[in-house]
C-alpha cells in the first residue's frame, strides 16, 4: 500500500468478493489486493473472542468454530442481530493499513477510537483491515440444536398475505431471539416470468426443549406453501442450509437498497407500494412484453443481462439498535425503533458483465421511487454505487471529519472505487 500511495496507482481490495458493485472489489488496469489466502480463524476461550482474517468466508468460519460452541454473526446482517446488533457492533479491535501504508490497531479504547467507529459502517473508505477481533456468539455445537428455523416457499397467489405478514413482523415484533428475511423473486428464464417467494426465519431457543413463542411466526407458517425446511437445527447447519458463500458462482450481481421506518404511515403502505413498483420494474425489464407471436431471442431479458430479480425485506429490531449503542455506537446510528431493510437485487447469467441501457434506466427509476424513510440509514452492503449511503447515516458529519483526518489528500476517493458521499 505504501508503494501504491507513493506512485498514485489505481487499486482495489477483495476479501470475500461479495460486493455487487463493479470496482468495489475489482479493478481494471490497477492493482488488486486479494485476501484469498488470508483465511485463518481462531477462538480465544479466555477472552471469549474470535480473530478472523479478511479472506475467510462465513461458512468456513462457522464450521471451524462449531466445535467450541461459538460462532460469528456474518456479513453485516445476521439471524443473531436482535441480540448482538449489526456485525460491526461485535468488533473489538482491527488492524488497519491506512492509505499511506501505515499499520495501526484501532479499538474503542486507544488513540484510534475515531477510526474504530468509522470502520463500523465506513466500508472500504478508511483503510484496509487485515485482522478482525470480534465478540464470540454462543450458539452451541451441532449436537445442541438450539435453533428453530428454515425457509418456507410460496407461489405468487400468497404474495399479498406474505407482504402483510412481513410488514406486521418488522413493525411490531420485539424479540431479540427472532429474525426474518422475506423475499419476492422473479426469474426471467426462457423468456417466461416465473415468480416465487419465500420467508426465512431463525429463532434462538434457550434449550432444545423450548418451542417457538405462540403466534410469533404463525402468519408465515399458516400460509399455503410449496414446501418448507423449517425444523430444529444447530446454528451452523441452519446457516449452511441457506447458503454461506463458500464458493463463488461466477454470476454477476447488482444491488440496490432502501429502508422503511416502523413509524411511517400505516406501516404497510410502503411495503405495498414498493412491491407494486417492483412489478413495474419487472415489466420494464421484460423485453417486448406486449409483442404478439412467438418470442425470439431478442425478447429474452437474459440477453440484456438479467437472470432474476428480487425484492427482499429484513427486520431490524429496536433491541438490535440498542446493542450497538451500548457498545459505543456505529456511524449508521439509526433511531431507536424497528425498521425494515429493503434489498433490490438482480443477478446476471455467467459471463455477462454488462446490462442494457433499458435495464439500467429501469433500475435507477425503481430506486428513485422507493427512497429510505427520513432518518433511517441505508445498509451499505446492499446498496447501489450511485446511492449516497453515508448521507443517510446519523453520524454522517462525524464520518466526514474522520475521513479528512486519516486521508487528507483524498487518496482513497481518487484511486479506488467505493461508496460516495465523503
Amino acid at each position: 500500500m505504501r508503494a501504491i500511495f507513493r506512485h498514485e496507482v489505481k487499486y482495489a481490495v477483495r476479501s470475500g468478493g461479495h460486493s455487487g458493485m463493479s470496482g468495489w472489489s475489482s479493478t481494471e488496469g490497477g492493482i488488486l489486493i486479494s485476501f484469498e489466502h488470508m483465511t485463518s480463524v481462531s477462538y480465544n476461550e479466555s477472552k471469549d473472542t474470535v480473530t478472523l482474517q479478511p479472506g475467510i468466508r462465513w461458512g468456513e468460519a462457522l464450521t471451524a468454530l462449531e466445535p467450541f460452541g461459538v460462532g460469528v454473526l456474518g456479513g453485516g446482517l445476521s439471524f443473531l442481530a436482535g441480540a448482538h446488533g449489526f456485525s460491526v457492533d461485535t468488533l473489538l479491535e482491527a488492524d488497519v493499513v491506512l492509505v499511506n501504508g501505515d499499520l495501526v490497531t484501532a479499538s474503542a479504547t486507544n488513540q484510534y477510537n475515531d477510526l474504530f467507529r468509522a470502520l463500523k459502517g465506513g466500508a472500504n473508505r478508511f483503510g484496509i483491515v487485515t485482522r478482525y477481533e470480534v465478540r464470540a456468539a454462543h450458539v452451541g455445537t451441532k449436537a445442541d440444536k438450539n435453533f428453530i428455523g428454515g425457509t418456507i416457499f410460496y407461489d405468487n397467489s400468497t404474495s399479498e398475505a406474505l407482504l402483510k405478514a412481513t410488514a406486521k413482523f418488522i413493525n411490531n415484533v420485539n424479540d431479540p431471539r427472532a429474525s426474518l428475511l422475506s423475499v419476492f423473486s422473479v426469474s426471467f428464464a426462457n423468456n417466461t416470468l416465473f415468480p416465487i417467494n419465500f420467508a426465512t426465519f431463525v429463532y434462538n431457543t434457550s434449550s432444545p426443549s423450548e418451542n417457538l413463542p405462540p403466534g410469533l411466526y404463525d402468519d408465515f407458517l399458516n400460509l399455503p406453501n410449496l414446501g418448507s425446511s423449517v425444523g430444529r437445527s444447530s446454528y451452523v447447519d441452519v446457516v449452511n442450509s441457506l447458503g454461506t458463500g463458500t464458493e463463488g458462482s461466477g454470476q454477476g450481481q447488482m444491488f440496490g437498497a432502501s429502508a422503511f421506518s416502523s413509524g411511517e404511515g400505516s406501516g404497510y403502505a410502503r411495503y405495498e407500494d414498493s412491491y407494486r413498483k417492483f412489478g413495474q420494474y419487472v415489466e420494464a425489464v421484460r423485453a417486448k412484453p406486449n409483442a404478439t407471436g412467438p418470442p425470439s431471442s431478442d425478447d429474452d431479458p437474459t440477453k440484456d443481462g438479467v437472470e432474476f430479480a428480487i425484492l427482499a425485506f429484513t427486520s431490524v429490531q429496536k433491541s438490535q439498535v440498542q446493542v450497538g449503542r451500548n457498545r459505543g455506537g456505529n456511524v449508521m446510528d439509526p433511531p431507536l425503533r424497528n425498521y425494515g431493510l429493503v434489498q433490490f437485487h438482480n443477478q446476471m447469467p455467467p459471463n455477462i458483465d454488462t446490462v442494457s441501457r433499458r435495464v439500467r434506466d429501469a433500475r435507477r427509476e425503481f430506486l428513485r421511487q422507493i427512497p429510505p424513510s427520513p432518518g433511517i440509514p441505508l445498509y451499505v452492503g446492499e446498496s447501489d454505487k450511485e446511492q449516497n449511503v453515508f448521507a443517510t447515516y446519523g453520524r454522517y458529519e462525524e464520518l466526514r471529519r474522520t475521513y479528512r483526518k486519516y486521508d487528507p489528500t483524498r487518496f482513497n476517493i481518487r484511486y479506488t472505487d467505493g461508496p460516495i458521499g465523503l
